[in-house]
């Protein structure tokens, strides 16, 4: 063997125990520091607020139910009993909060001793214990605080009293802890361990629950939110622009030409009956009638129609309206055929007209009634307003002029720049009686 054999087998042997060293070293446990993402602990926290509310208020409904003071007193005293149920059987046997197992997250597990007493979840019971306290019972007793105070005037007393001085001293307590909570926030944020006060006292970190963890971000709930969010922006901005009543009236007309055409092509192809063929028959057929049609002519319809719209009871009245006005007008005739008799005057006709005003039919209406009408059904896309007389389509209307009755002071009575001699032998004949 030659000397440069015995020179490298002499430097592999001083090697091996290096690398044996080197072995041992790689095959230990190297402690791998866990990440968590802060928007992970965050959102844990959110998600048990959430829970508590969810689980407590539908307690609250049910005790306004039974008395609707029991919710607003007994609030805080549901939500301890809450609260205190989901940490026993979430932090003290499980480790952690249900909002942090759905973030796959856990409070760190301490190494054990054997003097120490620990809770079904492997954490310490004492530091369960005060963590219960700083973050179940602290809060309940605040609040039940501040609430007796406000209801006993503490902040009105004079600054002598010592309700005042108690109320001061609790003022400065939320200020201390606010100011605690915004410095321990700002240091979370930096460095990603403890997110509340009392897990930064206590010590208690969140780690993720598995050795190996990877964050897969699923963005389709974002998606169908932006796509839905900008399909309500869209449609609240169309909506108002595009009237729907125009394009669902012009649809529901054209579906009933469609049927009327219809029926007339199956009469069409089947025949017709003998009596459609009269004349006469047709004639009566195109005559329409409104719903007020034998309404008083002095009388508003729509006048008429809101009243019975308002109250139905006054549609039992409908029915001998055209008896009332048939009454009106022969008493109307016979007064002016007969002025000599010395009856009493007939009532005024119902629903009388306001600033008269005559369609395009021909009959008369209110102002501000017709208007009213007329501008619905432009707002509504139909061609026109329909009588309530005729059922003829108003697409015009004009003022009412009434012709005006001239007294000369005579004994004639002078319309329209015609004397009527038979006025003044009435006129006498009332006179005479």
């Amino acid at each position: 063997m030659s000397s440069d054999d015995t020179s490298w087998n002499h430097a592999w042997e001083q090697a091996i125990p290096a690398l044996d060293k080197i072995r041992a070293r790689l095959s230990e446990d190297i402690p791998i520091l866990p990440r968590v993402v802060r928007v992970g602990q965050l959102d844990a926290e959110l998600l048990d607020q959430e829970l508590v509310t969810l689980l407590k208020q539908p307690v609250l409904t049910a005790l306004t139910l039974l008395k609707s003071s029991w919710a607003a007193n007994f609030e805080l005293e549901i939500a301890l009993v809450i609260q205190a149920i989901l940490y026993k059987y979430s932090v003290w046997e499980g480790g952690a909060t249900y909002g942090a197992k759905l973030q796959d997250l856990c409070f760190e597990k301490p190494r054990r001793i054997a003097s120490r007493s620990y809770a079904p979840s492997g954490l310490l019971q004492s530091s369960l214990a005060v963590h219960a306290l700083l973050t179940v019972a602290l809060p309940y007793l605040h609040g039940r605080i501040r609430t007796y105070g406000l209801s006993r005037s503490w902040p009105d007393a004079p600054s002598s009293d010592s309700r005042r001085r108690a109320w001061d001293l609790l003022l400065r307590l939320e200020t201390l802890h606010s100011t605690s909570a915004l410095v321990g926030f700002i240091s979370f944020l930096w460095d990603g361990k403890y997110r509340t006060l009392a897990d930064r006292v206590l010590g208690l970190k969140l780690v993720p629950a598995r050795r190996i963890v990877t964050r897969n971000v699923n963005y389709e709930f974002m998606n169908r939110q932006i796509v839905w969010h900008a399909f309500t922006e869209f449609l609240l901005f169309i909506l108002p622009i595009v009237n729907l009543r125009i394009y669902r009236r012009r649809l529901g007309r054209a579906l009933q030409q469609t049927s009327s055409l219809v029926a007339q092509t199956v009469k069409n192809v089947f025949g017709t009956s003998p009596a459609s063929t009269d004349p006469s028959v047709k004639a009566v057929k195109h005559q329409r009638m409104g719903k007020y049609a034998t309404l008083h002519a002095e009388s508003c319809a729509i006048c008429a129609e809101d009243a019975h719209t308002a109250d139905p009871t006054a549609m039992r009245t409908s029915s001998t309206t055209a008896f009332s006005a048939s009454i009106f007008t022969a008493v109307s005739s016979a007064s002016s055929a007969n002025p000599t008799q010395t009856s009493s005057s007939p009532s005024p006709p119902p629903y009388p007209i306001n600033i008269p005003y005559t369609t395009s039919c021909g009959h008369n209406y209110c102002y501000y009634c017709l208007t009213t009408r007329i501008m619905q059904a432009t707002d509504a896309g139909d061609p026109g307003w329909e009588c309530l007389r005729c059922c003829e389509v108003v697409v015009a209307a004009n003022r009412l002029e009434e012709e005006v009755v001239d007294f000369d002071g005579s004994d004639k009575w002078s319309q329209n720049g015609s004397n009527d001699s038979g006025g003044s032998a009435s006129e006498a004949a009332v006179l005479a009686e």
